[in-house]
């Protein structure tokens, strides 16, 4: 890139027009980081400096404030929401990937219309089965445990994985499929030596979409896990609050420190999540 005579880059804008859209675009940053900066300063501060009138105050003291408290107290339902995120967002990847490359590249006669209904999935709200789903999980015997919410966004996971593996897939060229049928491999070896190392950056996009959506569910985690001592962070921030009385700076550490893990994936794996995005975007 070089630089112009002022010093300044030549990518800067160089009309009236661009510098206020770039001014709106600034604003719009700086509303949306307001209440961010709530959150943290009222985290670091102590209770006693905790107030509406202070809200937009930095801290006095640099003490820690209610993060030494908010992790102490989410620290074990932090590893909860990893044991769930984690094996539920790789068997879900998997098992999306399985479906993707056989509507994609092995269709059968009514193929289209299975991935419509599996699809359908996606549209069906979480609230109108959680009766059916109860009785669902106890009769299997896993209700209350772990793995018996890693099973509830494994399968409600499924549709949105299958879609987007199934779309990306889509865009692999058939050739290489038929010569591998050619050399003598089967639906599984085909899958295995050609379709998976080519597929990263649909897992990364899926790996993303899924670990994101299971860390911040609140709704499966609350019903299906009764137990406090295996519920995820989510439900345990939600917890921070007393019934008579609330340390807003615990509650908004722990709002902070329950994010940390999205964000920081966000930050440093965000520009694979549009590639991967943008790689299965032209056809399916």
């Amino acid at each position: 890139m070089r630089v112009s005579p002022f010093l300044l880059p030549e990518t800067l804008p160089r009309k009236a027009g661009d510098y206020l859209i770039l001014l709106f675009l600034l604003s719009c940053m700086g509303f949306f980081l307001m209440p961010l900066y709530v959150m943290i300063v009222t985290g670091l501060k102590e209770v006693s400096g905790v107030s509406l009138s202070t809200m937009w105050n930095l801290p006095r003291q640099l003490s820690g404030g209610g993060f030494v408290e908010a992790f102490t107290r989410l620290s074990p339902n932090m590893g909860n929401s990893f044991a769930i995120a984690i094996p539920a967002t790789i068997i879900s990847a998997i098992w999306g990937a399985i479906n993707g490359y056989l509507f994609a590249k092995w269709k059968f006669r009514g193929s289209n219309i299975v991935f419509s209904f599996l699809v359908f999935g996606m549209f069906i709200p979480y609230q109108s089965i959680l009766i059916p789903l109860i009785q669902t999980l106890q009769i299997l015997k896993v209700y209350g445990t772990i793995w018996g919410l890693v099973s509830v966004h494994v399968i409600y996971g499924l549709p949105i994985t299958s879609l987007i593996f199934r779309n990306y897939f889509a865009n692999i060229p058939d050739e290489l499929v038929e010569a591998a049928r050619i050399d003598g491999a089967g639906l599984i070896r085909t899958f295995t030596k050609v379709m998976l190392p080519l597929s990263k950056p649909a897992f990364v996009v899926v790996g993303i979409f899924q670990f994101t959506n299971i860390w911040n569910d609140f709704l499966f985690g609350v019903t299906i896990l009764p137990n406090p001592v295996l519920q995820p962070v989510t439900v345990a921030v939600n917890n921070l609050s007393g019934s008579f009385s609330v340390d807003w700076n615990v509650v908004m550490a722990g709002a902070v420190t329950a994010a940390l893990p999205t964000a920081l994936i966000y930050i440093f794996l965000g520009r694979f999540f549009i590639r991967g995005l943008l790689a299965g975007s032209v056809k399916g």
